[in-house]
């Protein structure tokens, strides 16, 4: 690569807990002989998935390559946030060959496209492709993809329905932005999921779009990487249900992050997190978490009801602290309700 040529750009979008990290941690291990950067937006001030990937730093992706931009969305704070942090990774001593941008599950990916039209970067660099993920399961279960029909007849008769929940927003304008769509976990959602699940993504995305299955984050680089697309360039095939607006809100969402003491039973704490999803409708739980008498942390990631905890590496010299970060939308995140489930203490129990 000459020191005139773009720097690509891969976007990486899809829905809370769609399997984002574990794919860039899969193109982190195989990367084709490129030099990475790695840009995460996490939503909340606690990062756990920069810090996940900076555990699998090597010469290929040093540490040094991953940054993380916490608290903040980055196509809202492209002055003050996402320029400077492009910048510095293009000035990095080793130029990175691609750098790869995971978006806060919340994102809307459009938004993000525009501000590689400004003027600090647009000659520099280029978004090589979009690249959205969405669960095989839940999308042939229906969840974030309504039937515009229905919603339709719905709106005819009731006139207090005017708008798709936000949720099924986020997930309409992640595939209509994208070049390329991965079903993951297609373990779970069996042949006829991932056939329910691809009807479903070609009745919504507004071109013909590859619709790809995956399992634990490994598909071929070559597949996403290379794409050439200069989606900064193509933004009016890539329509937004907020096309128009100059701004776009996440006061939709709300997030909370919760302290814990240490965990004498990592089985209850799985089980308090399903009550949230099943009780408060929370929508993501992640963090980590100290175990009494286990000198590992926890990582712990849910989805819904679906919770995962594996301890991931030692505490060592660092302070065993347990935080979790917990998303839902706006109405449904009432912190001293988590907190009653997840510290037995405030519940009084």
């Amino acid at each position: 690569m000459s020191d005139l040529s773009k720097i690509p750009v891969t976007v990486i979008t899809g829905f809370l807990g769609a399997g984002k990290t574990t794919l860039i941690r899969h193109l982190m291990q195989n990367p084709q002989g490129k030099r990475l950067a790695v840009l995460v937006n996490e939503f909340g001030t606690v990062g756990v998935d920069g810090d996940i990937l900076k555990s699998c730093a090597d010469e290929n992706c040093p540490a040094e390559n991953i940054v993380e931009l916490a608290n903040g969305c980055i196509c809202c704070t492209v002055a003050d946030d996402f320029i400077p942090t492009i910048e510095a990774l293009m000035a990095l001593p080793q130029r990175p060959d691609h750098i790869l941008i995971e978006t806060s599950g919340l994102a809307l990916p459009k938004p993000l496209l525009k501000a590689f039209d400004w003027p600090a970067i647009r000659s520099r660099i280029t978004v090589d492709g979009v690249i959205a993920l969405a669960d095989a399961e839940a999308v042939a279960a229906g969840r974030f993809a309504p039937d515009v029909d229905a919603v339709q007849a719905q709106r005819e008769a009731d006139d207090s329905i005017d708008h798709e929940t936000p949720l099924s927003e986020v997930f309409e304008d992640q595939i209509a932005c994208a070049d390329i769509v991965l079903l993951s976990k297609a373990d779970l959602a069996g042949d006829s999921g991932l056939a329910a699940a691809r009807a479903v993504i070609e009745a919504e995305a507004p071109r013909k779009l590859p619709i790809l299955a995956m399992e634990e984050g490994r598909i071929d680089p070559a597949v996403i990487l290379g794409l050439g697309a200069a989606a900064e360039d193509d933004l009016d095939a890539r329509p937004s249900h907020h096309d128009g607006h100059d701004d776009h809100e996440h006061d939709d969402f709300d997030t909370v992050v919760i302290d814990l003491p240490e965990v004498a039973d990592a089985e209850a704490l799985k089980g308090a997190i399903v009550r949230l999803a099943r009780e408060q409708n929370i929508l993501r739980v992640k963090g980590y978490v100290a175990v009494t008498g286990k000198p590992m942390r926890l990582l712990v990631q849910a989805v819904g009801e679906r919770v995962r905890a594996q301890f991931d590496r030692p505490w060592g010299d660092a302070p065993r602290v347990s935080k979790l970060v917990v998303i839902g939308e706006h109405d449904d995140v009432d912190p001293a309700a988590i907190r009653a489930v997840l510290v037995p203490e405030a519940a009084g129990v």
